[in-house]
């Protein structure tokens, strides 16, 4: 079934690879952008200015089945963690607003467990420049986990995901977690390509498969 589904952050790595792969089913896709120009051309996509910052962000969220965040102001931003919080606390209440029947923030991989009582942020080798966003990510995710006012689901990608080089081949496969850093047949931690995270992603919302989870993705 065609849904109309709306991506934030429609512009960076996981927003356009989410975005063609959802027009790529035959979604009708709202891809939010500061600047539209970067969004793919499809048939199936229509680009919207937006800050997400703005007023009325609320009335631009109604109407759709799905929304997926993808919202990333830029790991090299040095106030990324700050510009996270900012921005979800108006997504948030936005999405509340407009009463979205699924809304899937795509955060990062430092909230998943590496061991009991141990996640992958508060390991001694996480680079401390990324730290304060990925702890930012992690506040994110523990303020959704109680909530039911919001339809949310959280998605970390693989430990590996943006680390190692990234990829852009599409098997279509990948497997599944849910609080645990997923490993690859090494014992190491897994990676995922970008397309095929973008597949985990449209899959998920055409499913509403997580509602009310985390859950996580790797390469198989």
């Amino acid at each position: 079934m065609k849904q109309k589904i709306a991506v934030i952050g429609a512009t960076g790595l996981v927003g356009n690879a989410t975005v063609l792969e959802l027009a790529a089913r035959g979604h009708q896709v709202t891809a939010f952008a500061r600047n539209v120009d970067k969004v793919a051309q499809n048939d199936n996509v229509t680009a919207i200015a937006t800050d997400v910052n703005s007023p009325n962000f609320a009335e631009k969220l109604k109407g759709f089945d799905a929304v997926v965040s993808a919202f990333n102001a830029g790991w090299s931003n040095p106030n990324l963690a700050q510009d996270i919080k900012i921005a979800y606390g108006n997504i948030l209440p936005a999405v509340k607003n407009a009463d979205v029947p699924y809304f899937l923030v795509i955060g990062g991989a430092g909230s998943l467990n590496v061991a009991p009582n141990l996640q992958l942020v508060d390991t001694p080798d996480f680079p401390a420049d990324v730290y304060p966003a990925a702890d930012a990510v992690r506040v994110l995710l523990n303020e959704l986990r109680p909530r039911r006012d919001i339809n949310w689901a959280f998605l970390s990608p693989a430990a590996m995901f943006a680390v190692a080089p990234v990829t852009f081949e599409r098997s279509g496969k990948y497997q599944i977690g849910q609080d645990d850093v997923i490993l690859d047949k090494n014992g190491a931690p897994a990676d995922i390509s970008v397309a095929d995270l973008a597949c985990a992603i449209a899959d998920d919302v055409e499913k509403k498969a997580h509602l009310f989870q985390r859950f996580t993705v790797a390469a198989v």
